[in-house]
């Protein structure tokens, strides 16, 4: 499956050409390389995405649909391991 395709159907950007554009900026990695739109994905790849100073979200690939999928099925597409858009954590 295309990274930009992947994007819009896991739902981590709203629209496709907003992830064509986050890649055509090279704000979009896949297993630390900078990707453009068409690359193709597998399951296991590690896709890293930078909003600049609005932080970066890193999450792994784990599985690429065949067809649609609905809105509460978009999450088990993937695993976050790095979310810092929300800011740091707070303790206590």
């Amino acid at each position: 499956m295309r990274l930009d395709k992947f994007l819009q159907t896991s739902r981590i950007v709203k629209r496709r050409t907003v992830a064509t554009e986050l890649c055509n900026r090279g704000r979009v990695e896949v297993n630390d390389r900078p990707a453009k739109a068409g690359r193709a994905l597998i399951v296991g790849d590690t896709v890293s995405l930078s909003f600049g100073s609005d932080g970066r979200l890193v999450c792994r690939v784990l599985d690429l649909p065949t067809r649609g999928i609905r809105k509460e099925e978009a999450a088990g597409l993937y695993e976050v391991v790095i979310d810092t858009r929300a800011g740091p954590q707070q303790v206590g």
